[in-house]
């Protein structure tokens, strides 16, 4: 199950370059405009007085400010516990004319981090003219992190056979996801009920107030942007200069979230493959299509003759995802895959693919998880989307994506067993999406993005009415700072002037 992802390291960052707009059919040079609402700001919630007039006090945490915040845990109980959010703030280059408010997805990725990174991850005019701000989602990284799994755990999960060919790698399967939803039960305490993405949305109101902004001006990457979306429909007034960049529509049920995302993630493959064949280092021959047959192969013969290094084992579902999470990035990840291939391929040396595996799910050297981003992944994905299928379920699914999706249709299928019978359920209601009930909001979709589809943007682009997409024509997780001049310009100009770009510009 891969839902989306955070940027997991800098340099996979473009920093971005100001241009003339005019290239792009905008504004040569936007005048800034400090946001405002397009209505009063929404009362504060009754019951929430006090969250919202709190006192915080920031200290300095290294060329940026840091405090902690209070919200609930349970926001129909409010008097009840309460949780800390991990909050910093990258203060403006010039005058700032108001926050940014930024989260790079996941569900698990630090958003406190992410803000810290302020200089790569926005523009220099972003940065003359807003404080960046970055609040770690409740439960995550610097948030009064949860804790599911023992690294351990985390290992030996990874080295499940997804992709069962007998009854006994089923039933392992199915152990395996329900010690998954138990673990997180009896160690993540309160707070794993309280894991959903709507009360992720009701923190960052609260985190918006006590910056003293009145409306929310944000920037959501990945499962970022299902944050934003909903954001939008719980607190219409508040809402200032959106970009949801990557969209992961919060209406979509898991199996539809898997199942797409396995069908892109294929068209990512088929480009690797086309790309491998052009460079001097692949392991493969012949041409696109066949390196992509012959690398399924490779993968499925790791399920009889794994490769090991040290006393760790590469068989077939971690060999698939450690190709998988290098399939988001082109310029960077297929650069970095194709001589880790040739050593496991060619050399039986797994130890490269493993050290790419290990940089993006934050495995140290030492075989301890830096971060808590497995576990917040599966409270957040499973308490906001339950599989209600079952074993016959996901048979039948994983018979049918084995057909559209290939190389990943199979372990997709079986891994929404993790979220049967997840045991915490939502008391709220999934968020539907009412059209122009906000301000016009920024869409960026790339056209062949792996992770979060770009039918997805066009989808919630239509159920917001007054959003405007701008498309970039790439294979690329995300668009914005990610290469595209064009991509950053049309951003930057809504940010600064709250001008939205022509309907339907497609970037080169």
């Amino acid at each position: 199950m891969v839902l989306s992802m955070s940027v997991p390291r800098l340099s996979v960052l473009v920093l971005a370059i100001t241009i003339s707009l005019t290239s792009c059919g905008f504004l040569s040079s936007p005048e800034v405009s400090p946001p405002s609402a397009k209505s009063p700001v929404a009362p504060t919630p009754a019951g929430l007085e006090s969250f919202y007039t709190q006192e915080v006090v920031w200290r300095n945490c290294g060329a940026a400010e840091c405090a902690t915040i209070i919200v609930p845990v349970d926001y129909a109980d409010p008097k009840g516990p309460t949780t800390k959010l991990a909050i910093t703030k990258v203060k403006a280059n010039g005058e700032p004319i108001g926050s940014l408010f930024v989260n790079p997805g996941g569900p698990g990725g630090s958003a406190f981090d992410y803000a810290k990174a302020a200089d790569y991850i926005v523009s220099p005019d972003i940065r003359d003219n807003y404080d960046v701000v970055g609040v770690d989602p409740r439960g995550v990284a610097h948030s009064s992190p949860i804790t599911c799994l023992t690294d351990q755990q985390r290992d030996e999960i990874l080295e499940i056979d997804g992709t069962p060919d007998t009854p006994k790698e089923e039933q392992q399967v199915i152990e395996v996801a329900a010690e998954i939803g138990q673990s997180c039960k009896g160690k993540a305490g309160e707070l794993f009920a309280h894991m959903g993405t709507i009360d992720a949305a009701r923190d960052l109101d609260i985190a918006r107030a006590l910056v003293n902004d009145p409306v929310l001006n944000y920037l959501g990457k990945s499962y970022g942007s299902d944050i934003g979306i909903v954001y939008s429909q719980l607190f219409p007034a508040n809402v200032g200069r959106i970009v949801l960049d990557g969209i992961l529509p919060p209406d979509l049920t898991l199996e539809e979230v898997s199942k797409e995302q396995a069908e892109a993630f294929e068209v990512a493959v088929d480009d690797f493959a086309a790309d491998c064949v052009t460079q001097s280092d692949c392991p493969f021959v012949g041409d696109g299509p066949s390196v992509a047959d012959q690398l399924r192969a490779w993968l499925q013969e790791l399920d009889s003759k794994p490769l090991t290094f040290e006393e760790r084992i590469l068989n077939e579902p971690v060999a698939a995802y450690a190709l998988l999470s290098y399939l988001y990035f082109p310029p960077s990840d297929y650069a970095e895959l194709r001589p880790a291939l040739s050593a496991a391929v060619a050399d039986g040396n797994a130890k490269p693919l493993f050290e790419l595996l290990d940089a993006r799910i934050s495995r140290g050297i030492d075989g301890r998880y830096l971060d808590n981003s497995i576990d917040a992944f599966y409270a957040v994905s499973c308490l906001d989307r339950p599989f209600l299928g079952d074993k016959a379920k996901v048979q039948q699914l994983a018979k049918e994506w084995a057909v559209s999706a290939p190389t990943f249709g199979v372990g997709q299928a079986w891994a929404l067993l993790t979220c049967a019978d997840w045991p915490a359920k939502s008391a709220d209601q999934p968020v539907a999406i009412t059209a122009n009930l906000a301000p016009p909001m920024l869409i960026v979709s790339t056209k062949y993005d792996p992770a979060t589809p770009y039918q997805w943007g066009q989808r919630v682009a239509d159920q917001l009415g007054n959003a405007r997409l701008i498309t970039w024509d790439n294979h690329h997780h995300t668009g914005y700072t990610n290469g595209s001049e064009c991509i950053d310009a049309a951003v930057d100009t809504f940010w600064l002037s709250g001008q939205l770009p022509a309907a339907g510009v497609v970037c080169e």
